[in-house]
């Protein structure tokens, strides 16, 4: 009987054994996996343009393996994250805007893929304010805006373009700069009393949708024109991560899409559950995509 115990018990030992040696091996396989795929940071600028892409991007490489973070900042401190290399993917950057960006990390980073086109951006008036359509209407007009124009925050290149803008067609303009929603906010309540405000204004963004807007035409095209958004990636990616890369290269996105998840977020929606809704309606798109 002792021998048997003994036997049995052995037999016990050996079996736990196992299964602790297989627990090993799955759970090495396991950080196999994660420390092949790694982790992937984002820039989320404070735009709402950023967040519908942000997140599908987000929740299809999550899909694949990795493991995401999100490094909110400004767009100028976006961009020098991905020259450092501590940002690896930014969904939405401005074309034309950002080409200054370009320019000064053209060695460290790398525009992979329009996401969309026709992005109309420019100084914006509601349509009640019968007497401006083109930036020559605002000359001698100022004091009709409070001599104010409301712009995005500091350090965006959009706000150093309306500066330029100004100067450039000798305005009696000061440019009043906050964050989008502070913009959003003080534009809302004067034309809640309809009164006149110029700010800035894009697509895709719900204050179309909200407002009745008008942008103001500048014939000679010099500081705001029809932009595209693109995906930079650091110079990096292409080397350490061919496969998101890759997905990447192939991403692209229609403006109206992008618009009205910004507006069931606004609404209230989880922004994930808005783009993983996206992602189960446009299955076909992400494969498409996701093809080597």
């Amino acid at each position: 009987m002792k021998k048997l115990f003994i036997t049995l018990t052995a037999l016990a030992l050996v079996a736990l054994a196992a299964c602790g040696n297989g627990e090993d091996q799955d759970s090495n396989g396991d950080s196999a996996e994660v420390e092949e795929k790694g982790t992937l940071t984002f820039g989320v600028t404070p735009w709402t343009s950023t967040v519908p892409p942000t997140k599908v991007a987000k929740l299809v490489l999550e899909d694949m393996g990795y493991e995401i973070e999100e490094t909110q900042a400004d767009v100028s401190s976006t961009f020098m994250g991905l020259s450092r290399g501590d940002i690896d993917i930014f969904m939405d950057s401005w074309m034309p805007v950002h080409e200054i960006y370009f320019d000064e990390y053209e060695d460290s980073v790398e525009n992979v893929a329009t996401s969309y086109d026709n992005a109309d951006a420019g100084l914006v008036v509601p349509t009640y304010v019968d007497d401006i359509e083109t930036v020559e209407d605002l000359k001698g007009n100022e004091e009709m805006f409070g001599n104010e124009i409301y712009g995005i925050e500091d350090g965006a290149s959009a706000t150093e373009m309306i500066d330029d803008f100004i100067e450039a067609y000798d305005l009696d303009f000061e440019q009043v700069n906050s964050s989008e929603g502070g913009m959003i906010a003080q534009a809302q309540r004067m034309m809640n009393n309809e009164e006149p405000v110029i700010f800035y204004g894009w697509r895709p963004h719900t204050m179309f949708n909200e407002f009745d807007l008008k942008i103001v035409e500048e014939p000679a095209g010099d500081f705001f024109e029809q932009s595209s958004v693109h995906v930079v990636t650091n110079g990096e990616l292409a080397n350490d991560h061919p496969e998101v890369y890759e997905f990447l290269s192939n991403w692209s996105i229609p403006i109206d899409d992008v618009e009205a998840m910004i507006v069931e977020i606004e609404d209230g929606a989880d922004e994930e559950e808005v783009a993983q809704e996206w992602i189960e309606n446009n299955q076909d798109h992400i494969d498409e995509m996701l093809e080597n």
